[in-house]
């Protein structure tokens, strides 16, 4: 990468910053949370139109349940690759924020730092795509290979229904890049845990607490004795942890429980860890006499493991962030993403490319609006260079 040519691209978002910023407000200002089906294909539909204006074959791939995961096509100006896999850019245009939150907390900006719900997480991100897209087309850059963007519609709940579009994806890709977040203070994540989710329900027999205490099977009773027998399953050497993040059970306090349930959060860094914890959920067994247990879920997210593909990913990707200006670091989170899905196929991942800030999640989830050119800037060399 020349000089002249690293001014270029940042010169290039330095001058359309102010529009960037817009851009992402326009994104924000959409709310979309991922169980409003109605909202999420509302955003994918005008975020399509937006992508079919620069060139791009966009599809919206539907349900009435989930909402709309959008696919775009780039089939620009290429130099010759090796081979005809494609580079995936993947991103979700779902949030967390219940409808009504940007009422609350409406986009602003304060100095450096731009607000709002979902910003962080990962509407800049989606920003980004889109301008990076726009400046190959405008700077008349070319591609190595065809890219294709995949913006999902439900990946903040697991990505059910669109896991087998990312799936399909996969299998015919090159590289993937993943456009969440990075770590606050921008470190990219070259590895992730695997998640795993249950519920464990719990049966045992109601009756009067009062008159005929030991005649009842307190499900409740027995879902302590779980809870502290899954605890005992975390590993923190291994990077296994389990935790119960939901419990609930009972009627009344004067009737002995019949019914309890409790939802179960499962992170692990090596997939046969994953299994072998989740063999172990399945086979709980119950301590008090008469109680009935059932498990329900399994393994969601397999692990993005860090191979010597993303090693070398990743080593590509710091050279250019030098050539740009900056130093790139990289890291692992507990956290998954739909790149977890995709790293199961053996495509090398780079995930964490969006904008630096903090607050995912939170209520000071923000942006830093002087990162943008930099980062959108390697985002381009990266689609440009795989």
């Amino acid at each position: 990468m020349t000089i002249e040519s690293r001014d270029t691209l940042l010169e290039f978002f330095q001058t359309h910053l102010d529009e960037m910023v817009e851009f992402t407000r326009w994104l924000v200002e959409q709310e979309s949370m991922s169980r409003v089906p109605e909202a999420t294909h509302r955003i994918a539909a005008s975020f399509g139109e937006r992508l079919a204006s620069t060139g791009a074959d966009v599809e919206l791939v539907s349900d009435p349940h989930f909402g709309s995961t959008l696919r775009a096509r780039f089939n620009g100006a290429r130099a010759e690759s090796s081979d005809d896999k494609h580079l995936l850019v993947v991103g979700h245009l779902d949030t967390v924020w219940p409808l009504g939150t940007l009422a609350e907390r409406p986009f602003r900006v304060d100095e450096d730092r731009a607000y709002g719900p979902g910003i962080f997480d990962m509407k800049s991100g989606v920003m980004l795509a889109a301008f990076a897209m726009r400046a190959i087309k405008e700077l008349s850059l070319t591609t190595r290979r065809p890219v294709t963007m995949l913006m999902t519609c439900d990946e903040e709940t697991g990505s059910h229904f669109s896991r087998d579009i990312i799936e399909d994806e996969a299998r015919t890709a090159h590289t993937a890049l993943v456009l969440e977040p990075p770590i606050p203070g921008g470190t990219i994540k070259t590895a992730r845990k695997g998640v795993g989710e249950f519920e464990l329900i719990i049966h045992g027999k109601p009756s009067h607490a009062g008159n005929d205490l030991r005649s009842g099977i307190s499900a409740i009773t027995e879902l302590a004795h779980q809870i502290l027998a899954i605890n005992k399953l975390n590993d923190f050497e291994l990077g296994t942890t389990v935790n119960v993040g939901v419990a609930r059970g009972g009627v009344l306090s004067n009737v002995v429980a019949a019914e309890a349930h409790a939802f179960v959060d499962m992170r692990f860094r090596e997939l046969d860890e994953g299994e072998r914890i989740a063999r172990t959920m399945m086979k709980l067994e119950p301590v008090l006499a008469g109680a009935r247990l059932e498990v329900l879920g399994g393994i969601n997210r397999p692990p993005l493991v860090r191979t010597e593909k993303t090693a070398e990913l990743f080593e590509h990707a710091r050279g250019l962030a030098s050539e740009i200006g900056f130093e790139l670091q990289e890291g692992s989170v507990g956290g998954g993403s739909d790149g977890n899905f995709i790293a199961a196929f053996g495509v090398p991942v780079l995930d964490g490319l969006g904008v630096d800030g903090a607050g995912a999640h939170a209520e000071h989830e923000h942006i830093l609006i002087g990162d943008i050119p930099r980062r959108a800037s390697l985002l381009t060399r990266l689609v440009e260079t795989i």
